[in-house]
């Protein structure tokens, strides 16, 4: 459990993030209890849901996104190798794959320990998550309908 100036940074923290997506005029809902928002986007193709948590514990920003989809038992090692390849890419954040469900998520944190957050990495952590999960999702559910070789999938930059 948080300590009390741990708790009160976190929540600090918390109503900056929500100041901040208001002045961006981005929807989101919020449980102010849990220190959570949560909010979606369009992506060209797979539409993305997120989820922005303030970890009073551990003093983080932490974003998720879990993928729309379940990837079938036939084709969870191809995705256990291309989530792999995927984030090897990725200059910050990571997906996080669990074998045996299929279940996908994106995922990226941020630490505010001893620290005052500002607009930028709110924007940041959104955007950020944003443009990876977008050029991601469809690869992934490519790669799980078979429509998309793991092969092929590591020669594309």
């Amino acid at each position: 459990m948080a300590e009390a100036n741990e708790m009160a940074l976190a929540k600090t923290v918390f109503e900056d993030l929500c100041a901040a997506l208001d002045r961006r005029q981005w929807k989101y809902k919020k449980n102010e209890d849990d220190l959570v928002v949560t909010f979606g986007f369009a992506g060209e193709d797979i539409p993305m849901d997120f989820v922005l948590v303030v970890d009073a514990d551990r003093q983080l920003l932490r974003m998720f996104s879990k993928l729309p989809f379940a990837v079938p038992e036939d084709k969870r090692m191809d995705l256990a190798i291309a989530t792999c390849v995927a984030t090897y890419r990725l200059t910050d954040g990571s997906f996080d794959y669990d074998i045996s469900t299929g279940e996908i998520v994106f995922r990226l944190t941020a630490s505010f320990r001893e620290s005052k957050i500002g607009d930028g990495l709110f924007e940041y952590l959104v955007v950020c998550s944003n443009v990876v999960v977008d050029e991601y999702n469809d690869k992934f559910f490519a790669i799980s309908k078979g429509l998309l070789s793991v092969s092929d999938f590591i020669q594309e930059k």
